[in-house]
């Protein structure tokens, strides 16, 4: 079966039951590609998932002058010898579909004085604004000027290290923050920080370039800057969201899937809300079986948050699985407030879905009511009908998949393309785990 095209054409109905393999994170692998240019030496990335996310960091180290090589499948050199400035019309050819290239702003104004970035892209779940990295960067010493092309920074003197209070413990700025402080003259201190386990394997990446990273509690991090970084040898934290998605793949499907280097201690508040829903999982060596153990499915009321919380990624592919239990649940979204469009194609399908713009008044919480919060009340179970559907975003065009394939009948999914940005090789994943599709270019 081919593993390109942008439409599935999906027939309901099969319990999706094999194995499939996750490899690194894509949170991870990206930033710690960008890592690299700051390495006086070459650096090693191994088990770098086969995703569009990555194509597009590689044609942007590429096109500064790192030489990036894939020695064998996954795993990636990045020569970092002659790094130069890019010309605007190479950036902005590839960074219109990724966010990832405010995060070069950093390394490239320590190796060159400069960075330019043009507008960003990205899943449409909200607005994510960069003020966060944009601050960060002046409070180092940059000097930020926008234009109509996109942003340009300068920082002819260096930076300096700096205190930084994050008003929300964003993993973007946090990465901005690291990427940017390790090389700067002086201590940074940064409260308020993300401390999600890519954010850790980061730090644990940076650490054997040579940087002096402390991580304090109640979300403080001191950075020592050093005037010099090695390159790295890294194997990649293991995608939590894609080995989070196949199990609740499982799960709406009736299947069992067993994933392939998942981690139990990266997925503790996954697993025990998997549980409580009324799935089944196994945790071996080398990974975790994840299956429908029959019966009725229960609701559960939960709210995303930062980590140690529950992820926003792992939300929308569990709307569907709730979709099937057997009362009412509701679902705090508390990090991004686009984040429940997807389900309008849900509702198409059947489902008793009422999502609620400005989040639920009077429900007990465990996380802080926030001013830009949604909340859905999903009543179940509601079968499924086939529809024609076209993917939004990453999450919600996984879930979408998911859902046709528990569906009655043939339902056609658009623009697929877009979950490649994050799932190695999902169509080909779906085939070995018996799903019944064909692929439409």
């Amino acid at each position: 079966m081919p593993a390109t095209g942008d439409t599935l054409v999906i027939r309901g109905g099969n319990p999706l039951r094999g194995r499939v393999d996750v490899r690194g994170a894509k949170n991870l692998a990206t930033k710690a590609m960008v890592a690299a240019l700051l390495g006086e030496t070459p650096s090693t990335l191994m088990d770098v998932p086969d995703i569009s996310d990555v194509a597009v960091v590689k044609g942007l180290l590429e096109v500064h002058g790192v030489k990036v090589t894939e020695s064998e499948p996954g795993v990636y050199d990045l020569d970092p010898g002659n790094v130069e400035t890019a010309h605007f019309a190479q950036v902005d050819a590839l960074a219109s579909s990724s966010r990832i290239p405010i995060l070069f702003c950093g390394p490239l104004l320590h190796r060159l004085g400069e960075a330019f970035i043009p507008d960003l892209g990205g899943c449409r779940i909200g607005d994510r604004p960069i003020d966060y990295h944009l601050d960060a960067l002046r409070a180092f010493g940059a000097t930020v000027d926008k234009s109509y092309e996109g942003i340009h920074l300068t920082a002819p003197t260096g930076l300096v290290g700096t205190s930084i209070v994050l008003p929300y413990p964003s993993v973007g700025a946090t990465e901005q923050v690291l990427l940017t402080a390790v090389m700067a003259k002086g201590t940074t201190e940064l409260r308020g920080a993300a401390i999600e386990p890519e954010i850790m394997d980061l730090i644990a990446i940076l650490q054997k370039m040579g940087a002096v990273i402390t991580v304090e509690p109640n979300r403080v991090i001191l950075i020592e800057g050093v005037e010099r970084l090695e390159g790295y040898r890294h194997r990649a934290i293991f995608d939590r969201n894609e080995a989070a998605s196949w199990a609740t793949a499982a799960l709406v499907t009736n299947g069992d899937i067993f994933v392939a280097g998942a981690k139990q201690p990266q997925l503790t508040t996954f697993l025990n809300v998997f549980r409580k829903v009324g799935g089944k999982f196994d945790v071996e060596d080398e990974g975790i079986r994840f299956y429908h153990p029959g019966g009725k499915l229960n609701p559960v009321t939960i709210e995303t948050d930062v980590h140690p919380g529950f992820m926003t990624d792992w939300q929308q592919p569990l709307v569907v699985a709730l979709t099937q239990a057997d009362g009412v649940s509701i679902v705090h979204e508390t990090v991004y407030e686009n984040r429940f469009g997807f389900t309008e194609a849900l509702i198409q399908m059947g489902a008793n879905i009422v999502v609620h713009p400005h989040g639920l008044e009077g429900v007990p919480r465990r996380v802080a009511r926030r001013e830009f919060e949604q909340s859905a009340v999903i009543t179940g179970p509601t079968p499924l009908q086939a529809r024609d559907i076209r993917v939004p975003d990453l999450r919600g065009g996984f879930s979408h998949v998911i859902a046709a394939l528990s569906a009655e009948g043939v339902s056609r999914v658009s623009n697929v393309d877009l979950i490649r940005r994050g799932y190695e090789h999902f169509v080909d994943k779906l085939s070995d785990l018996g799903a019944d599709f064909e692929v439409e270019d």
